[in-house]
Parts: structure tokens; C-alpha cells; sequence
């Protein structure tokens, strides 16, 4: 017993004593979790905690800056426009935010005139853009943020659009369209103001209206005539080109005489299939030779018809 007892003794000596920080772990282990303390107030009942108090006060702060209204129209920005890429919207949407308007003055005005005009004109653009014309709340909507924008006064300028800088961004929508431009100048001439002319918020939006819809009517024309010209060629046959357009001027004169609802539907059958086909077949059919048809000259002779049914400003 006394060896076995000695051997014991001199095993438990060999081993190492345990490391400080080994016995911190064991007591931190071993000690009961303390529960903050709560905050009462004299009458016994619990009081708002710092925490609480403080974002409400960060709620309050970003409510009176304006962040957070700021933040609500960005989000139903996003919700009209329903972008393919969120992020990068919202990125130009801020972007375009930082421009300061003339009304606000100071530090954030940029030297020189024409460097505002241009900035104005592209932030109106960009709003512009931001929803289809055939979304007419949010387009509307669009239209006058867009007119808030341009006719906000500044140092140097009253409030107020003027025809110059109305008839600027007029071409503006047109060459960033991609339409010729001997197609479109008619219209421009048609609802153009002259410069020192004040404009309305209404003659605005029509004539931002009639050029997004003459973009779309070319655009449509375009590609319709890229199913008759011939393969291999820039052209149609001229008696092809000629019979679409004759329905298409049947189509678009359907109104002239006849209540809105109705004049839509007889629109749409006169350029239905079935009427585009007799059309097609009855111009296939002759037998005396055709010139061709250049692209540029069907979609001139199809705009016109377009331009033929605005109304001239004043």
C-alpha cells in the first residue's frame, strides 16, 4: 500500500499545473448570466431605454432633413419605372439629385450659364425618361418635375420656361432617339416656340408628348419597312411601300370625323393583318414595273402623315 501510495504521489507531482487562463474559463463557465439591470423611473414604472430615445431622435433628424421623403420618392421612382437594374437606377436617380437647382443658390450654382443650361436640360431628360408615355399618371408626373426644373428662377433668371430652352430639349429628345433628323424637323417646326415666348406647363407637355410618340410611330415604321424590303437590299418595292402607307393614312384619318372610342377600333382593323395583307396582294399584283423605295424615304413619307395631325403651337 505504501508503494502503490508513493507511486500516486509522484504521478499527480509529474503532471503540469493547470494554465491561469485555463482557470478564468472554468469560473466564467461556472458563474450565473446577470440580467442587465432595468431603468425605473420614481412612480415604479420602467422609463424608455438610451437606445430607444436615440433612434427615435436619428428618425426625428432624417424625418426633418428631408431624407427620409427623399428616400420615399426614390423607392416609387423605382416602383413607376420598374428598371432592369435597381441599383444602377437609383445611383443616376441620386446622381441627378445633386444637381442643385438655381432656386437653392450658393455654393452649389456652377459657374456660368451655359454649364446650367446644359445641366438643367439633362436632368429634365433624365425624369423624362424615367416612365413610357403610355404611363400616363407616371408620365405626367415626370413631365412636371421635368417643368419645375427648367422654369425654377435663379440669380440671373426668373422663374419661367422660355421657347428657347422648350425648343432645345425638344431636339434634345429627338437626336437622342435616333431619328433622322430631315424626318422630325417638321414636327419641330410645327410645335416650336419662339425664343423669348413664355411657355405653359400644358403646351410642355403636349409637345413632349407628340415628340416620345412620333419617336415610337418612326420606330414601328422602321421596323415594318425592314419586312418589305428586299433581301440583301435597303429597299422595297415602290408599289408595296406605297400601299402600306395609303393604309396607313386610312388608319390614321379613321378619327377625323368619328368619336374617340370608335375611331380607335376602326384604326386598328384598317391596320390589322388581314386589311395589310389585301393591300399587299392587290400592289403585288400589278403588272407594271416598280421602282424602288429607299428606307429613308418610306419613313419621311410615313412621319408626315403623323405630323399631319398635329395641331401647330399658337
Amino acid at each position: 500500500m505504501a508503494v502503490q501510495e508513493t507511486r500516486d504521489t509522484w504521478d499527480m507531482a509529474a503532471l503540469p499545473a493547470p494554465l491561469p487562463s485555463v482557470k478564468m474559463a472554468a469560473v466564467e463557465k461556472r458563474r450565473p448570466a446577470v440580467a442587465p439591470a432595468a431603468s425605473f423611473t420614481d412612480n415604479g414604472r420602467p422609463s424608455v431605454s438610451r437606445a430607444a430615445a436615440a433612434a427615435e431622435n436619428e428618425e426625428d433628424f432624417l424625418r426633418q432633413v428631408g431624407v427620409t421623403e427623399m428616400l420615399r420618392a426614390a423607392l416609387l421612382k423605382v416602383l413607376e419605372a420598374r428598371p432592369e437594374e435597381p441599383i444602377a437606377f437609383l445611383a443616376h436617380y441620386f446622381e441627378n439629385m445633386g444637381l442643385r437647382s438655381p432656386a437653392s443658390g450658393g455654393a452649389g450654382e456652377p459657374p456660368g450659364q451655359l454649364l446650367l443650361q446644359q445641366q438643367r436640360l439633362g436632368r429634365a431628360l433624365w425624369h423624362l425618361r424615367l416612365a413610357h408615355h403610355s404611363q400616363r399618371t407616371a408620365f405626367n408626373n415626370n413631365v412636371s418635375v421635368a417643368y419645375e426644373c427648367l422654369s425654377a428662377g435663379g440669380r440671373r433668371k426668373r422663374p419661367g420656361l422660355d421657347g428657347r430652352t422648350y425648343s432645345e430639349l425638344l431636339k434634345r429628345i429627338c437626336r437622342d432617339g435616333e431619328a433622322p433628323e430631315e424626318v422630325v424637323a417638321p414636327l419641330l417646326r410645327k410645335i416650336q416656340c419662339r425664343d423669348h415666348e413664355a411657355v405653359p406647363r400644358g403646351v410642355f407637355r403636349a409637345g413632349m408628348l407628340t415628340c416620345f410618340v412620333l419617336l415610337d410611330f418612326v420606330a414601328r415604321a422602321g421596323a415594318l419597312f425592314r419586312l418589305l424590303e428586299a433581301p440583301g437590299l435597303a429597299v422595297a418595292d415602290r408599289r408595296v411601300g406605297q400601299a402600306v402607307l395609303d393604309t396607313l393614312e386610312g388608319a390614321l384619318g379613321a378619327g377625323d370625323h368619328t368619336a374617340a372610342p370608335a375611331c380607335y377600333l376602326e384604326a386598328g382593323s384598317r391596320l390589322g393583318p388581314d386589311s395589310l395583307a389585301l393591300a399587299l396582294d392587290r400592289a403585288a399584283a400589278g403588272r407594271r414595273p416598280s421602282s424602288p423605295m429607299p428606307r429613308e424615304e418610306f419613313l419621311e413619307k410615313a412621319a408626315a402623315l403623323f405630323i399631319a395631325k398635329v395641331k401647330p403651337v399658337g
